[in-house]
């Protein structure tokens, strides 16, 4: 919205800032990190009001039976801020823009039904069924993947995907490029769903990929840029830039009381949209595999628990990890929550910061 003050910049020259996507993507990360420090704390009253707690599985670290009665639902509050902080500062005209904020608001309603069903039961696995979630989502995403298939971001990479460190080396997936998308948004929804576990550890890891993936999106979306760095050029995905510094500032905003000891957890309402939008952007922006290096914590995680799944079941009970996701085998071999968080988060900067590199490597 703030945008077309730039119309203006005749009669007042400085409004000319607002054209530069740049200046937006900071308005629009200070503008939902402020709202999420400003509301927090009548966010979550008004949750504890409505007693709207955690439940803590059973089969969890021990130690985390202490945060039961938590307020959950804080992706209401994450999903809020972006949102508002999108619609100020982007450009209403962009297709993706409309298209990450469609695919957010109806996983994060997806993720608030199964949220308030586990609450209405006091029970963590009380929520939706496991067919009905994973319908809805496949729903959800085959709706995308199949509008990206006949309205690609760039048609003359409709249906290639980009391998990152080579010099123009694409995939050919021809159709399978429908079920390779929804497979993408639903597989990073499920990832982030399954890396919340510990008090501020999805949240800050998904600030990194906001950030590293902000960085791809402005250069996708810039024409000499693109073609300078060998990577894609899709007309109007700089745009995604704002979308992504908003959930940047959002992730901020909120870690700041879900950081260790929790005032709040965001439950499935913010996990399975922030991490489905993050999927979205790697598809848009056409650098689907780059996301497996930078949400390489998310992949970790959901990898330890198909092995643990699969060694318990095919190995006669036998288990790779002590407990999963992996997150949950080093807390329960002794190291402190907050020790494995922080360097999770070491981790994904690392990671972050290897993925820019094929910026250059190509």
């Amino acid at each position: 919205m703030f945008y077309y003050l730039s119309n203006f910049r005749d009669l007042f020259f400085p409004l000319n800032l607002f054209q530069y996507i740049t200046f937006r993507s900071g308005g629009a990360f200070l503008t939902s990190l402020l709202i999420c420090l400003l509301f927090g704390e009548a966010f979550i009253n008004l949750i504890k009001r409505t007693k709207i707690e955690q439940s803590i599985r059973e089969y969890g670290p021990s130690t985390h039976l202490a945060k039961a009665g938590t307020p959950t639902m804080g992706g209401l509050l994450i999903l809020m801020a972006m949102a508002a902080s999108t619609l100020l500062w982007a450009r209403l005209d962009n297709r993706f823009i409309w298209l990450t904020l469609i695919l957010a608001v109806y996983l994060g309603l997806l993720g608030f039904l199964d949220d308030y069903r586990k609450w209405l039961k006091k029970h963590p696995a009380g929520g939706l069924s496991d067919h009905v979630k994973m319908g809805a989502q496949l729903l959800g995403a085959m709706s995308v993947a199949i509008y990206l298939y006949f309205c690609p971001p760039n048609p003359a990479f409709a249906q290639a995907v980009a391998v990152p460190y080579v010099k123009e080396l694409f995939l050919s997936l021809g159709g399978f490029i429908i079920p390779f998308a929804f497979f993408v948004m639903v597989g990073s929804s499920n990832a982030v769903n399954l890396t919340d576990g510990q008090d501020g550890l999805a949240v800050g890891t998904l600030l990194v990929s906001a950030l590293t993936f902000g960085v791809f999106s402005y250069l996708a979306g810039h024409a000499k840029l693109s073609i300078y760095l060998r990577i894609v050029p899709v007309s109007g995905a700089g745009e995604l830039t704002i979308y992504l510094a908003a959930m940047a500032g959002a992730c901020l905003g909120f870690l700041w009381f879900n950081a260790h000891p929790a005032q709040i957890f965001m439950g499935d309402t913010g996990s399975l949209f922030l991490g489905g939008t993050i999927g979205l952007v790697a598809l848009c922006i056409k650098q689907e595999l780059i996301l497996v290096l930078v949400g390489g914590i998310f992949v970790a995680e959901t990898i330890s628990v198909m092995l643990q799944i699969g060694s318990v079941r095919f190995r006669k009970g036998k288990r790779v990890f002590r407990m999963a996701p992996l997150h949950h085998h080093f807390e329960v071999s002794g190291i402190p929550e907050e020790k494995v968080t922080t360097r999770f988060w070491i981790v994904a900067v690392v990671l972050a910061l290897i993925a820019l590199t094929s910026l250059k490597i190509r």
